[in-house]
C-alpha cells in the first residue's frame, strides 16, 4: 500500500510541477489515481505546503496567460477562474495583474482590428453590432467596448 501511495505522490507532484493547476483540477486527478477521503485531503495539504500548488499563483497565471497570449477580457478570465473554483480574493489578485493601459491598448488594438475586417459591411449599424459582439465574446466590459465604438464612429467621420 505505501508504494501505491508514494506512486501517486511522485504522480501528482510531477502534474504539478509541469504546469500551474488548480486546486480543483488536482482533486479530480488524484480521484482518478483513486485517492479518496483523508489520504486526498492530506495529499493537497503536502501539496500547499511544499509549494507545488498555490490557487493564487495559478489565477495570476491563467489571467496573464489569457490576457497575453489570447487577448481576452477581464470577464472571460474571471469566468475560467470561476470554472476552476478559484477563491473570489484569487480572482481579484489576479485581473490586477492585468495592466490597465496595455488593456485599454489591447482592446482599440482589437476593435480597429474587427471593424478594418468589416470593411465589405456596409449597414453601419450591422458592422457596429458585429464588433460589440466580437469585443463582448473576447470577454470585455460593456463600459470599454461602447468607448471603442464611440472612437471609431468619431474617427469615421
Amino acid at each position: 500500500m505505501l508504494s501505491t501511495t508514494q506512486s501517486n505522490l511522485e504522480r501528482i507532484k510531477n502534474y504539478c510541477a509541469y504546469q500551474e493547476r488548480s486546486h480543483s483540477e488536482v482533486r479530480k486527478k488524484l480521484i482518478e489515481l483513486k485517492v479518496f477521503g483523508t489520504e486526498l485531503e492530506e495529499t493537497i495539504t503536502f501539496l500547499i505546503e511544499e509549494n507545488f500548488l498555490n490557487e493564487e499563483r495559478f489565477a495570476c497565471a491563467i489571467a496573464r496567460g489569457k490576457f497575453n497570449l489570447k487577448n481576452w477580457g477581464k470577464i472571460k478570465i474571471k469566468q475560467t477562474l470561476l470554472q476552476h473554483e478559484v477563491s473570489s480574493y484569487c480572482i481579484k489578485k489576479a485581473l490586477l495583474e492585468i495592466d490597465e493601459d496595455q488593456y485599454q491598448k489591447t482592446i482599440s488594438r482589437l476593435a480597429e482590428k474587427k471593424w478594418s475586417e468589416l470593411k465589405s459591411e456596409k449597414n453601419k449599424f450591422t458592422k457596429m453590432s458585429k464588433l460589440k459582439n466580437y469585443l463582448a465574446q473576447k470577454g470585455f466590459e460593456y463600459v470599454y467596448i461602447h468607448e471603442c465604438l464611440q472612437k471609431i464612429l468619431n474617427h469615421e467621420r
